[in-house]
């Protein structure tokens, strides 16, 4: 199992409450479901991360890894266990963000 960190389910609820109360519950769960297949991802082929989000090369860390699900860039750990550390809407600034 791959659990978020306290700061990325931070971010979750803020998502979520955004989107509740914004674009619908649909949103929400579609976040909840980018999340779950993330996690699937994960676990599968950690190392298939990238080294940073794309447009972000300088975001690149020793010990983590992104991808990109649904409309969110996910990072998370390559320890052992693997930590979701961040979810970022995929248009945000996420050098800001951070």
């Amino acid at each position: 199992m791959i659990s978020l960190s306290p700061k990325a389910e931070a971010q979750v609820d803020q998502f979520i409450a955004y989107d509740e109360e914004n674009a619908g519950l649909a949103a929400a769960i579609n976040l909840l479901d980018a999340l779950e297949r993330a996690k699937r991802r994960i676990a599968q082929s950690p190392e298939a991360g990238l080294a940073a989000p794309r447009p972000y090369p300088a975001l690149s860390r020793y010990g983590r890894r992104w991808i990109i699900e649904g409309r969110y860039w996910i990072s998370y750990s390559t320890t052992t266990p693997r930590v979701i550390s961040g979810v970022s809407f995929a248009t945000a600034d996420i050098p800001n963000r951070i």
